[in-house]
Parts: C-alpha cells; sequence; structure tokens
C-alpha cells in the first residue's frame, strides 16, 4: 500500500508541475489528510508512514525543480504552515512558534518539519500552485485567482485529490489587452 502511495503522490506530483507552468522559486501548498488515503474520516486515523511517504515523494519532484514547498498543518494549528527558512525569507513572511505534533499539526507537517534543512512555521502564505490531498481546505494559502487543474492522478490511496495554480487577476474591461504569458 505504501509503494502505491508513493507513486500516486509522485505522479500527481509531477502533473501538477507540468500542467501548472511553475517556475523555480514558487510555492506550492500541500495539504495532506493521511487519515482519508488511509479511508478513515479526516483528522482521526494519522499515520507517520503515509505522511512521511506522500512528502518524500511530492517533495522530491518539486526541490529537483527549485520549487518551494509549504506544507499546511491541520485545523488544530489554524492551517500554519512549515516550510524551509529560505523560503519564507524569499518571501518575506514572518514566523509563528509551533512544531507540528501528529494530532496537532497532522503528519505530512511533521514530516516537513522532519526533512525540511531549517524548517520554521509561519501563519500564511500566498502560494502559485496547490495540492489539496483529501479535502484540507489549501484555498486560503493561495494567491486570489486560484485556477483549477484536471491532472490524472484523481486519488492517493482513498483521498481526493484537487490541483490548482493561480494567474494575475485581468483587469480594465472589455477594451483591455491581456498578456497571455502571465497566464
Amino acid at each position: 500500500m505504501i509503494d502505491d502511495i508513493r507513486r500516486q503522490a509522485e505522479k500527481a506530483a509531477v502533473e501538477l508541475l507540468e500542467a501548472a507552468h511553475i517556475k523555480e522559486k514558487n510555492l506550492v501548498v500541500i495539504g495532506c489528510s493521511s487519515s482519508e488515503i488511509s479511508d478513515h474520516r479526516i483528522g482521526s486515523y494519522s499515520s507517520e508512514e503515509i505522511g512521511q511517504a506522500v512528502f518524500l515523494s511530492v517533495y522530491e519532484v518539486f526541490h529537483k525543480h527549485g520549487i518551494y514547498i509549504a506544507a499546511q498543518c491541520c485545523e488544530h494549528l489554524n492551517r500554519a504552515l512549515i516550510l524551509e527558512k529560505e523560503a519564507a525569507d524569499f518571501y518575506g513572511y514572518e514566523p509563528v512558534n509551533v512544531i507540528p505534533q501528529l494530532k496537532a499539526g497532522g503528519s505530512f507537517a511533521l514530516a516537513a518539519y522532519r526533512t525540511f534543512h531549517a524548517p520554521i512555521a509561519v501563519e500564511s502564505i500566498k502560494a502559485h500552485a496547490g495540492m489539496d490531498i483529501g479535502d484540507a481546505l489549501i484555498g486560503m494559502h493561495l494567491k486570489e485567482v486560484a485556477v483549477p487543474i484536471r491532472i490524472k492522478t484523481r486519488y492517493i490511496g482513498a483521498a481526493h485529490v484537487v490541483t490548482a495554480r493561480t494567474r494575475p487577476k485581468y483587469i480594465g474591461g472589455i477594451r483591455a489587452a491581456y498578456d497571455s504569458a502571465l497566464e
């Protein structure tokens, strides 16, 4: 089961990377419920093994392209995020003091905290793209105009997967011209 979860998570990350045109130093927010992956109600069956398997799979995909990952914690930490200090410094995010735990933050955020070179927590971000594994509600951490991306990988384990990218706002009405390269 863990090998299947790893493969599904890696495949979903690759599909998001390709479809969203994410660039080096962009920020991707990922929310993940290990409970949902193992076919339980969100927050009821946290698994360190599943959280680590999913995190390492997606981390490898994005890290080799120089893309920052923000691991969203669960609602018990107000959906704070764990990211590399380098990413927080680059984007000017103010750190907060919390260390995710299995039942307060979740297994995915805990895996990020244990894997990152210099992990820190922040309260909120504005990510360029995102992946929601198990209906973890990442939307609050995306830039204002989120565009759904339909990838082929619809599930990781039993958890529903939703992905999105963002784009700049259109302004100006019918007389305006738009730069398609920004899409």
